[in-house]
């Protein structure tokens, strides 16, 4: 793996980690106790947001998983091409980047039983 690609998972790893820091804060909506008969109504209510933060969630998550599975699938090949012991190693990184799908459905099944 060459340094741009290592850069590159890198900041799309840190992109999915704040996003998923997002989709959990962002279930924390401000509600007035009781509005008064002028004020503005929430347009949406709080179920709707929570809904929207598990799909960022889940759906970030699975993305960048799907992404690293191919840069790391495609390298472990290319190198049990070359060496075919390496396959049982390469294919540890494999799961290592399946995850990150993984802990996006976990925060997204979190974030569920507070519906």
């Amino acid at each position: 793996m060459t340094t741009e690609h290592a850069t590159t998972m890198a900041r799309l790893s840190i992109a999915v980690i704040i996003l998923m820091v997002l989709g959990v804060f962002s279930t924390a909506v401000v509600r007035a106790e009781e509005p008064d008969e002028g004020a503005v109504k929430e347009v949406l209510p709080a179920s709707v947001h929570l809904a929207y933060s598990i799909a960022i969630t889940v759906g970030a998550s699975c993305v960048a998983a799907a992404y690293a599975v191919g840069k790391v699938g495609a390298a472990a090949l290319a190198a049990a091409a070359e060496r075919p012991e390496l396959m049982g190693r390469a294919l540890v990184f494999v799961g290592l980047a399946e995850g990150i799908a993984i802990y996006g459905l976990i925060i997204g099944v979190m974030l569920v039983n507070r519906l």
